[in-house]
Protein backbone atom coordinates (compact mmCIF):
# COMPACT_ATOMS: atom_id res chain seq x y z
CA UNK A 1 0.00 0.00 0.00
CA UNK A 2 1.25 3.40 -0.74
CA UNK A 3 2.44 5.81 2.34
CA UNK A 4 0.43 8.85 0.62
CA UNK A 5 -2.97 8.47 -0.75
CA UNK A 6 -3.45 9.15 -4.34
CA UNK A 7 -5.47 12.02 -5.68
CA UNK A 8 -8.04 11.17 -8.16
CA UNK A 9 -8.05 12.65 -11.54
CA UNK A 10 -11.50 14.11 -10.15
CA UNK A 11 -10.13 15.66 -7.03
CA UNK A 12 -7.79 16.87 -9.02
CA UNK A 13 -9.81 18.56 -11.88
CA UNK A 14 -11.55 20.29 -8.66
CA UNK A 15 -8.83 21.68 -7.26
CA UNK A 16 -6.24 21.80 -10.10
CA UNK A 17 -7.63 22.21 -13.40
CA UNK A 18 -4.66 22.88 -15.53
CA UNK A 19 -2.43 20.74 -14.11
CA UNK A 20 -4.89 17.95 -14.21
CA UNK A 21 -5.36 18.61 -17.86
CA UNK A 22 -1.50 18.69 -18.54
CA UNK A 23 -1.40 15.53 -16.99
CA UNK A 24 -3.89 13.70 -18.83
CA UNK A 25 -2.41 15.17 -22.28
CA UNK A 26 1.11 14.68 -21.54
CA UNK A 27 0.76 11.29 -19.54
CA UNK A 28 -0.95 8.21 -20.32
CA UNK A 29 -4.18 7.66 -19.20
CA UNK A 30 -5.05 6.24 -17.02
CA UNK A 31 -2.36 8.43 -15.26
CA UNK A 32 0.04 6.75 -13.29
CA UNK A 33 0.21 6.42 -9.73
CA UNK A 34 3.93 7.82 -9.45
CA UNK A 35 1.79 11.38 -10.95
CA UNK A 36 -1.05 10.52 -8.70
CA UNK A 37 1.33 10.61 -5.72
CA UNK A 38 2.91 13.51 -6.90
CA UNK A 39 -0.26 15.52 -6.90
CA UNK A 40 -0.34 16.35 -3.33
CA UNK A 41 2.21 18.32 -3.89
CA UNK A 42 0.95 20.22 -7.22
CA UNK A 43 3.90 22.83 -7.35
CA UNK A 44 5.85 19.90 -7.24
CA UNK A 45 4.25 17.58 -9.40
CA UNK A 46 4.27 20.81 -12.51
CA UNK A 47 7.93 21.23 -12.29
CA UNK A 48 7.94 17.67 -12.22
CA UNK A 49 6.25 16.85 -15.77
CA UNK A 50 8.29 19.85 -16.78
CA UNK A 51 11.61 18.59 -16.39
CA UNK A 52 10.48 15.26 -17.73
CA UNK A 53 9.35 16.49 -20.90
CA UNK A 54 13.00 18.20 -21.18
CA UNK A 55 14.85 15.08 -20.29
CA UNK A 56 13.04 12.80 -22.79
CA UNK A 57 13.54 15.77 -25.33
CA UNK A 58 17.11 15.17 -25.88
CA UNK A 59 19.06 14.50 -28.35
CA UNK A 60 20.10 11.42 -27.19
CA UNK A 61 18.77 8.41 -29.60
CA UNK A 62 15.53 7.07 -28.00
CA UNK A 63 17.14 3.84 -27.85
CA UNK A 64 19.96 4.15 -25.83
CA UNK A 65 18.04 6.55 -23.76
CA UNK A 66 15.25 3.86 -22.80
CA UNK A 67 18.34 0.95 -22.47
CA UNK A 68 19.48 3.65 -19.75
CA UNK A 69 16.36 4.05 -18.03
CA UNK A 70 15.50 -0.15 -17.98
CA UNK A 71 19.38 -0.54 -17.15
CA UNK A 72 18.33 2.12 -13.90
CA UNK A 73 15.13 0.18 -13.64
CA UNK A 74 16.87 -3.26 -13.22
CA UNK A 75 19.73 -2.17 -11.06
CA UNK A 76 17.60 -0.83 -8.62
CA UNK A 77 14.99 -4.00 -9.06
CA UNK A 78 12.23 -1.42 -9.61
CA UNK A 79 9.57 -3.30 -11.02
CA UNK A 80 7.34 0.02 -11.51
CA UNK A 81 10.29 1.16 -13.94
CA UNK A 82 10.82 -1.89 -15.47
CA UNK A 83 7.11 -2.53 -16.15
CA UNK A 84 6.41 0.96 -17.18
CA UNK A 85 9.11 1.70 -19.88
CA UNK A 86 8.65 -1.66 -21.49
CA UNK A 87 5.96 -0.22 -24.29
CA UNK A 88 8.65 2.38 -24.45
CA UNK A 89 11.39 0.48 -25.15
CA UNK A 90 9.82 -1.89 -27.90
CA UNK A 91 8.39 1.91 -29.44
CA UNK A 92 12.30 2.83 -29.27
CA UNK A 93 13.40 -0.46 -31.59
CA UNK A 94 14.30 -2.63 -28.20
CA UNK A 95 13.34 -6.12 -29.37
CA UNK A 96 11.72 -7.99 -26.45
CA UNK A 97 14.96 -10.52 -26.45
CA UNK A 98 16.57 -7.31 -25.98
CA UNK A 99 14.32 -6.07 -23.04
CA UNK A 100 14.87 -9.02 -20.99
CA UNK A 101 18.81 -9.32 -21.66
CA UNK A 102 18.97 -5.92 -20.41
CA UNK A 103 19.77 -7.20 -16.57
CA UNK A 104 22.48 -9.30 -17.95
CA UNK A 105 24.05 -6.97 -20.86
CA UNK A 106 27.35 -7.15 -20.16
CA UNK A 107 27.30 -10.91 -21.31
CA UNK A 108 24.85 -10.60 -23.99
CA UNK A 109 25.53 -10.60 -27.72
CA UNK A 110 22.07 -8.83 -28.45
CA UNK A 111 24.03 -5.45 -28.04
CA UNK A 112 26.48 -3.89 -29.75
CA UNK A 113 29.48 -2.06 -28.00
CA UNK A 114 27.77 1.42 -27.59
CA UNK A 115 24.73 0.22 -26.45
CA UNK A 116 26.71 -2.31 -24.02
CA UNK A 117 28.47 1.40 -23.36
CA UNK A 118 25.63 3.46 -22.03
CA UNK A 119 24.17 0.47 -19.90
CA UNK A 120 27.60 0.40 -18.17
CA UNK A 121 27.17 3.71 -17.33
CA UNK A 122 23.64 3.99 -16.27
CA UNK A 123 24.97 0.72 -14.01
CA UNK A 124 27.70 1.93 -12.87
CA UNK A 125 26.52 5.57 -11.79
CA UNK A 126 23.60 4.03 -10.35
CA UNK A 127 25.12 1.28 -7.84
CA UNK A 128 28.32 3.39 -7.60
CA UNK A 129 27.28 7.15 -8.46
CA UNK A 130 30.79 8.26 -9.36
CA UNK A 131 31.86 6.83 -12.84
CA UNK A 132 35.22 5.63 -13.49
CA UNK A 133 37.67 6.92 -16.00
CA UNK A 134 36.91 3.50 -17.65
CA UNK A 135 33.43 3.70 -17.83
CA UNK A 136 33.21 7.24 -18.89
CA UNK A 137 35.81 7.03 -21.76
CA UNK A 138 33.67 3.99 -22.84
CA UNK A 139 30.81 5.82 -23.75
CA UNK A 140 32.38 8.89 -24.65
CA UNK A 141 33.75 6.93 -27.23
CA UNK A 142 30.40 7.15 -29.12
CA UNK A 143 28.79 10.37 -28.21
CA UNK A 144 28.42 13.77 -28.33
CA UNK A 145 29.75 16.19 -25.04
CA UNK A 146 25.62 17.00 -25.25
CA UNK A 147 24.89 13.46 -25.50
CA UNK A 148 26.68 12.78 -22.68
CA UNK A 149 25.33 15.37 -20.82
CA UNK A 150 21.85 13.58 -21.47
CA UNK A 151 22.60 10.69 -20.90
CA UNK A 152 24.01 11.50 -17.25
CA UNK A 153 20.72 13.77 -16.55
CA UNK A 154 18.54 11.09 -17.59
CA UNK A 155 20.19 8.22 -15.52
CA UNK A 156 20.32 10.82 -12.56
CA UNK A 157 16.52 11.49 -13.28
CA UNK A 158 15.23 7.91 -13.53
CA UNK A 159 17.54 7.25 -10.02
CA UNK A 160 15.69 9.48 -8.30
CA UNK A 161 11.98 8.70 -9.97
CA UNK A 162 13.14 4.99 -8.48
CA UNK A 163 13.77 6.42 -5.27
CA UNK A 164 10.46 8.51 -5.18
CA UNK A 165 8.71 5.21 -5.40
CA UNK A 166 10.55 2.85 -3.05
CA UNK A 167 10.26 6.06 -0.60
CA UNK A 168 6.44 5.98 -1.24
CA UNK A 169 5.75 2.59 -2.21
CA UNK A 170 4.11 3.40 -5.21
CA UNK A 171 2.43 0.53 -6.40
CA UNK A 172 2.61 -1.15 -10.43
CA UNK A 173 -1.10 -0.41 -11.37
CA UNK A 174 -2.90 -3.84 -11.81
CA UNK A 175 -2.74 -3.06 -16.24
CA UNK A 176 0.96 -3.52 -15.45
CA UNK A 177 1.45 -6.96 -13.55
Amino acid sequence: MARVKYVSNTELAETQPALNERLLKERKVPTGDIFLALANAPAILDDFLTYANAVRAADLSPKLREMAILTVGYCTRSEYEVKHHHSHGLKAGLTEEQFHAIADFETSDLFNEREKAVMAFAKESTLNVDVSDEVWNGVAKFLSEKQLVELSVNVAWYNSGVRLMGALKIELEEGYR
